[in-house]
């Protein structure tokens, strides 16, 4: 799901590498979280100079990141380190002119430890940007599927509580949270992500792994009529099935914050 994520939003990732506002090109940059690579190897290519280290807590994510970087002949220009970013101590990450964090912040059990944690690494001027998705994506048209209308809408109302409890920091403002860890935020900007289905054949396989996550969570919220209809949308051999549709798109927002270390 990370590889299909970054496959089909790499325009969008490409162009959020060079929405901070830098004084200079990055020498050294750390990836936060930074799960197979999407935005690792999204910042190589935007500051050929720069070495990226890129921190995750699965080593499974890292050997992806490293048997990719020595296949694009990058391995030099890469150092992976295994860690747990909610651990009291972090592992020694250099001093990088740029942290990056995409879709990683809200999965901390304590944001405002890691904040602080950034805060010591970057070195005064230093930049740190935050990267989220505003909300899980949408992919059917809202009168989709035309027997049971608002059927993903639905499915994510049914979520909404699950959520809540569990990743209680997604789609969060993290203005008023990096400005309180000494922050000072200089740019907040907000992109809107319209991909659509006809553009990019990845986005079947893309929404049909989406949404498979999403079932077992809403199941239980639903309308038994509405699990039925999920169901025949992600089975790969139904007439139904969501790789069949050709009216998809990728619909969701995502939010940059770039914060300066005074």
């Amino acid at each position: 799901m990370l590889d299909l994520d970054a496959e089909v939003l790499a325009e969008h990732i490409a162009g959020i590498t060079g929405s901070p506002p830098l004084a200079a090109a990055p020498r050294q940059i750390v990836d936060l979280g930074c799960g197979t690579g999407a935005g690792t190897f999204a910042l190589l290519e935007r500051f050929p100079e720069a070495h990226v280290t890129a921190v995750d807590t699965s080593t499974g994510h890292l050997k992806l990141l490293t048997d990719r970087a020595c296949a694009e002949g990058v391995q030099d220009r890469v150092r992976t380190v295994q860690a747990d970013l909610d651990a009291a101590d972090w592992p020694e990450l250099g001093a990088p002119d740029l942290v990056w964090a995409s879709a990683s912040m809200h999965h901390m059990a304590d944001p405002a430890h890691a904040l602080a944690k950034v805060h010591e690494l970057l070195p005064p001027g230093g930049l740190f940007a935050v990267v989220e998705l505003d909300g899980f994506p949408r992919f059917l048209p809202a009168d989709a599927p035309a027997e049971r209308p608002g059927l993903e809408e639905r499915c994510h109302r049914a979520t909404d509580s699950f959520h809540a409890e569990h990743v209680p920091h997604r789609g969060a403002d993290w203005g008023p949270m990096l400005s309180a860890a000494g922050f000072t935020v200089e740019d907040t900007r907000t992109i809107a992500v319209n991909i659509e289905g006809d553009r990019n054949e990845a986005i079947g396989r893309y929404a049909l792994g989406s949404l498979q996550r999403l079932r077992n969570t809403a199941a239980p919220g639903l309308d038994p009529a509405d699990v039925v209809a999920l169901d025949a949308l992600l089975d790969a051999t139904s007439p139904h099935s969501i790789l069949r549709r050709t009216d998809l798109a990728v619909r969701t927002t995502r939010t940059v914050w770039a914060a300066r270390r005074p």
